[in-house]
């Protein structure tokens, strides 16, 4: 149920994405969906798995240059209410902290090894607009990409197995 809920909001947010084959590098390596294997931030010394051990993800590369990215924490609670407008603050901010989703189009330099999400959606609103430039190696199904300047902080190395 939650990959095909994963699935279906990949292919909306895609569909709303406009693309920008004049500026998009895109690599047949990254075209596909990918799953979150982990999302692992280190902040002063100590490393953590922000979103659990039970995390999902998914990514998503089309070959004109858009993506879709959404992590969503294995443990995220039920809202009371069961209407998720009406959730408590500690709730809101429990979901807010455990999940992150944004969308837009990419460009790949494969000589750097890097590639750029230029965002165009997310639900951390400081990256509206951004370009966020990550540092990647594909080996075999996976895909490892670090950050920087991860959203809670610190410096994350995401790992990403192809899905078949």
């Amino acid at each position: 149920m939650m990959r095909s809920l994963i699935i279906s909001a990949a292919t909306i947010m895609l569909a709303m994405t406009k693309p920008n084959p004049a500026t998009a590098q895109v690599s047949k390596e990254f075209v596909g969906t990918w799953a979150l294997v982990s999302a692992v931030t280190e902040k002063e010394g100590v490393k953590s798995d922000i979103f659990g051990a039970h995390a999902k993800g998914m990514l998503v590369f089309d070959a004109t240059g858009n993506y879709m990215l959404t992590l969503i924490a294995g443990d995220l609670p039920k809202f009371a209410s069961n209407n998720r407008a009406t959730g408590t603050a500690d709730e809101n901010k429990v979901v807010i902290g455990g999940s992150l989703a944004h969308f837009g189009t990419y460009a790949v330099n494969d000589a750097e090894k890097s590639f750029t999400f230029r965002v165009e959606r997310v639900t951390f609103p400081n990256w509206e607009g951004a370009e966020l430039k990550r540092s990647f190696v594909i080996t075999a199904d996976e895909l490892t990409y670090t950050d920087p300047r991860a959203s809670a902080g610190g410096f994350a190395t995401v790992v990403w197995k192809r899905v078949k």
